[in-house]
């Protein structure tokens, strides 16, 4: 019974370096998915898919080292939720900071218009514009006034067309205007 306590909850590396080693992967991931693009966040094809998959596999020694104890894993995990944490409050109260972390929204349509170097740069084809469009409820990119990749990964559609509840409201607020003037007609006509 020894043996099975000691390999679940005692430590096998200084609580120290259980502590650093997540805060280290964290740092290095956070700035390898900003040097690679808004792309690996955006959509997972297959292939972008594999890498994410990977990559947990590939730092998850670089975090845990030799020790693959319970408390370990706790410690680790503990380590990351609380690193995250933090950035995320400094960075909210440091608005300059974040958008430089962050980077920029990436234009994809714009007035209608697919902007294909601006996708070149975030390595997306049309078909995968075009799935991301069928996604959000468009049948063909012409139907879409603008396209936005943000930050974050998520893409930010707009429509060219009103949609059919601003429709609707229009043609309701275009018959009521017509029905108040065949009122003052009808009153004018009596005075």
């Amino acid at each position: 019974m020894d043996g099975i306590w000691q390999d679940t909850v005692v430590l096998k590396i200084p609580l120290l370096e259980k502590i650093l080693r997540p805060i280290l992967v964290y740092f290095f991931l956070v700035v390898m998915l900003r040097v690679f693009g808004k792309r690996e966040l955006a959509q997972l094809n297959p292939f972008d898919l594999v890498v994410l998959l990977s990559l947990s596999n590939t730092v998850q020694n670089a975090i845990i080292g030799d020790d693959n104890t319970v408390w370990g894993g706790f410690v680790g995990a503990f380590s990351l939720l609380a690193t995250n944490y933090i950035v995320v409050r400094f960075l909210f109260g440091h608005r300059r900071l974040d958008q430089l972390v962050e980077g920029e929204a990436t234009p994809l349509i714009a007035k209608g218009i697919v902007l294909h170097k601006n996708m070149a740069k975030e390595l997306m084809t049309e078909s995968e514009l075009t799935a991301v469009a069928h996604r959000q409820g468009f049948a063909h990119l012409s139907e879409i006034e603008t396209c936005t990749l943000e930050p974050g990964g998520v893409f930010s559609l707009k429509a060219k067309t009103p949609n059919t509840e601003d429709t609707r409201h229009a043609e309701l607020l275009a018959r009521i205007e017509k029905l108040s003037r065949q009122v003052e007609a009808l009153s004018a006509k009596r005075a």
